[in-house]
């Protein structure tokens, strides 16, 4: 091609529209002679000269000629100013829908397939499957996040990382614990009010959130905002300058309420089961004592909390994080008290204590027996009773069949007897025990003389439970993790702890036969999920992911359905599934 063909036969569309413009004004040939030359018709010339006014008032050196135009769909103002966060959190091993729940807490509305582009051009490869809790634990990522306020309730669809979490929200509002909270002694702050200052903790509780930061990615899921009617949970900051405004009588005070709302719900049995945990504490701890720690097997300062369990429902009635060793064994009728200054008379179904030997003395026993309370405990096994327990008549001793876990049987056997206990100072029952895997025998002591013997074992049997619930307050609902920097009251840690423990435990009832699982197997099977939440006029929508179990926890929560949540202005809340795992 010569030379001059280059400037007479232009073949870019940017380059012919510019000679064509050149020949109408600087040779002066008329718009339709130029169409005919350059292949245009006569309007779509007169067009491009229209055009070309338009973008000459708004760019005077008409660079828009020179413009390198790439192939494909222009990548929007929004994407770009969305890269670095993108390739940020792909750093740290976020998914694609993790990114998705960060990117639309800070109002950056960008699709999947967007982010996906922008990883793949940048050179990532897809990620390894992992397990869910493996990614809720990423390392986090210093990123800016809103600041926390109450949800406006536009119209909106975002994604939430832990939408499961809202499951909770119907049993909150079926027992009025939403009542409970507002009218407890809890402070509000200017901006975010006593109603979602509560749930704010409630939701880290119930999200398994094991480790808190100063990063915060864990406050821009705008799901568990929406937990509290907020846009995103608030800062770490926050929680700790909230928790240092809680006193221990705002927490007994809110455990005395929510004593009624079990009690009247018909939730509490006739049984207690009481035991200690220690928390440890890992600052300066010249102010603390030395208590004994089943976990770690040695003593270490720490805090000596006491927690009461209802063996039937798996409900925390009762906590405290204030025990002081030389008031130990003064714990039981502290609690006593606590019950019958919660309960009327016709509501009371309080009859028996259950707790282990170390609880409290043989006085203590004495005024539990004239209150009229039956109690079960284990009596110490010093080398005297062993050597008595020895010279037993064998005829004495008869074997009894007691219930296991799983309609099973186990058969033991016991030495059923009257003895008189100094301290106590009177006849109680004693039932030795052998033959239950242990190396001696359980020395088991009770009131309760007309009670069957199989009965009694299974009573205290069942203590045991609330042992399990600890380990699980410890694990799932951090009591002693050191690793956080958020540092909230342990008392008021505690009566979050309880509050979010209930909540599980109400939900397994309503699973029926899931009603027996840990809550780490209830948070995995049916709380570990994400969903599309699409906020309406008159409702809420939640579209959970596929999983196994989400046919059965749609079905509960249909039951739901209708109900309205103040906190969240009045709306329905309608869970469905997604179409998508």
């Amino acid at each position: 091609m010569e030379t001059y063909s280059f400037f007479l036969e232009p073949t870019l569309t940017s380059h012919k529209q510019y000679e064509a413009l050149r020949k109408y004004y600087i040779e002066g040939v008329t718009a339709r002679e130029v169409a005919d030359q350059f292949g245009y018709t006569y309007r779509a010339m007169t067009s491009l000269i229209t055009a070309y006014h338009k973008k000459l008032d708004k760019d005077p050196s008409g660079s828009f000629f020179f413009v390198e135009n790439k192939a494909g769909r222009k990548v929007g103002s929004g994407t770009n100013q969305a890269k670095t966060a993108i390739i940020n959190l792909r750093k740290k091993y976020y998914s694609v829908p993790d990114i998705k729940v960060v990117l639309d807490a800070m109002g950056l509305k960008i699709s999947e397939k967007n982010i996906y582009n922008i990883i793949s051009a940048d050179g990532f490869s897809r990620l390894p499957r992992r397990a869910k809790l493996v990614r809720q634990q990423l390392e986090e990522v210093q990123l800016p996040a809103e600041k926390s306020c109450p949800l406006t309730f536009n119209k909106e669809i975002f994604k939430s990382s832990n939408a499961g979490v809202l499951m909770f929200l119907p049993l909150i509002k079926r027992y009025h614990l939403d009542t409970v909270i507002n009218k407890s002694a809890y402070p509000g702050t200017s901006q975010i009010d006593k109603m979602a200052s509560i749930l704010s903790f409630l939701a880290l509780k119930l999200s398994n959130r094991r480790r808190y930061s100063s990063d915060d990615t864990w406050c821009m899921d705008r799901g568990m905002g929406l937990f509290a009617g907020l846009n995103v949970l608030p800062k770490t900051a926050w929680y700790t300058s909230y928790s240092d405004r809680v006193t221990s009588e705002m927490n007994q005070k809110f455990l005395k309420q929510l004593h009624r709302v079990w009690s009247k719900a018909g939730l509490l049995e006739d049984t207690s089961n009481l035991d200690f945990t220690t928390i440890p504490y890992w600052g300066d701890d010249a102010h603390l004592e030395n208590n004994w720690s089943g976990k770690r097997g040695k003593a270490l300062s720490s805090m000596l909390a006491v927690l009461a369990q209802d063996p039937d429902t798996g409900l925390i009635d009762y906590g405290s994080a204030d025990i002081l060793q030389k008031d130990e064994s003064a714990v039981v009728l502290e609690f006593l008290d606590f019950y019958h200054s919660n309960t009327t008379k016709k509501d009371d179904k309080l009859r028996y204590i259950v707790f282990d030997s170390k609880f409290t003395n043989y006085e203590n026993l004495r005024k539990l027996d004239q209150a009229g309370i039956n109690f079960i405990t284990i009596r110490r096994r010093g080398k005297k009773i062993l050597e008595r327990i020895s010279n037993l008549p064998k005829s004495g001793w008869k074997k009894v069949k007691v219930e296991c876990a799983g309609s099973k049987h186990r058969t033991l056997r016991v030495y059923d007897e009257q003895v008189f206990l100094k301290g106590y100072d009177k006849d109680i029952r004693q039932i030795t025990i052998t033959g239950h895997g242990k190396i001696k025998p359980a020395v088991m002591i009770t009131n309760d003389f007309d009670l069957k013997t199989e009965k009694i074992i299974r009573k205290y049997a069942r203590r045991w439970i609330v042992e399990k619930s600890i380990s699980e307050q410890i694990d799932f609902f951090h009591l002693n993790l050191v690793s956080s920097s958020m540092v909230i009251k342990v008392d008021f840690d505690l009566t979050m702890s309880i509050l979010a423990h209930n909540l599980y435990r109400l939900l397994a009832l309503e699973l029926n036969r899931y009603s027996n699982l840990s809550i780490q197997s209830l948070y995995e099977k049916f709380v570990l999920n994400g969903a599309d939440v699409i906020i309406q006029e008159e409702m809420i929508t939640v579209q959970l992911k596929k999983k196994r179990n989400l046919p059965l926890i749609l079905e509960v929560m249909q039951k739901y359905s209708r109900q309205k949540y103040p906190w969240l202005n009045g709306k329905n809340v309608i869970f469905e599934g997604a179409t998508y795992s």
